[in-house]
């Protein structure tokens, strides 16, 4: 097999949550250009005929779930749908989230618990239903941010700890699964994106985070699909259980 051909991904199944907009789409595009089937998932199902019709555009096929990812059953619901439609699963990408600013002397206990429950709890309930089925190993592949690994220029505590815990999360289930099943765990820790979350952000705060950024530029959404082609292929085979910044270097110590 060449150094090209490692990368593909022709023959596997991949599912993408939170794939009706921003990074989710561009994940689900990377993939199905490199070769995989897909399975898409929102809770905004009529927002995913645009990213079923981009996959089918690079000669894959595709099938859109329903999917809230704070709901075990609908985690397990989008796995078996992927099996009874391709027979079987091979990459997972926890791309939903969701997150908001709010000062911590403010922030009330059911808006917190909402960032979690999304965030974390979301992706553990999707690596469960993933791990029970990928009976021929597979690859996960948790959607984290440079907030789980820096500290923010808002207050986005929910945010950050739910983005530090994925990263805890990602360690673990690499540990437990990766010699056991076969399934490498690894995450991407994105800085800024053009995204709904990122257009929320006040005026001005685009020229901000240029200026902390090595790159002196926002990320551009293919650069996050491209880094989930490189860890849900066989040119990934011997890492797991890291945390790979797309960041433009606004990590770097």
């Amino acid at each position: 097999m060449s150094t090209l051909d490692r990368f593909r991904l022709d023959g596997k199944v991949a599912l993408v949550t939170g794939a009706s907009s921003g990074l989710g789409v561009a994940i689900a595009q990377g993939l199905a250009e490199a070769g995989a089937d897909v399975v898409i998932g929102a809770r905004r199902v009529d927002r995913l005929e645009d990213t079923r019709k981009l996959v089918e555009a690079a000669g894959r096929r595709c099938v859109a779930v329903q999917t809230d990812v704070t709901d075990p059953d609908q985690c397990t619901a989008m796995v078996a749908a992927a099996v009874e439609a391709f027979g079987g699963v091979d990459v997972l990408v926890n791309n939903a989230g969701f997150g908001w600013a709010a000062p911590a002397t403010r922030e009330k206990p059911d808006e917190f618990r909402k960032v979690i429950e999304i965030n974390l709890n979301g992706q553990y309930w999707m690596a469960q239903a993933f791990g029970r089925a990928a009976t021929r190993g597979g690859s996960i592949i948790n959607i984290s941010s440079v907030l789980g690994l820096k500290a923010a220029h808002v207050p986005q505590a929910a945010y950050s700890a739910s983005k530090a815990g994925l990263i805890g999360l990602t360690r673990d289930l690499a540990m437990q699964w990766t010699g056991r099943k076969g399934i490498r765990c690894n995450a991407i820790a994105p800085g800024y994106f053009p995204s709904e979350m990122t257009d929320e952000m006040a005026e001005g705060s685009d020229e901000l985070i240029k200026a902390v950024t090595p790159a002196g530029r926002l990320g551009e959404p293919h650069e996050i699909g491209d880094a989930c082609v490189f860890l849900a292929s066989d040119a990934s085979s011997y890492i797991t259980g890291i945390t790979l910044p797309v960041d433009g270097g606004m990590t770097m110590p």
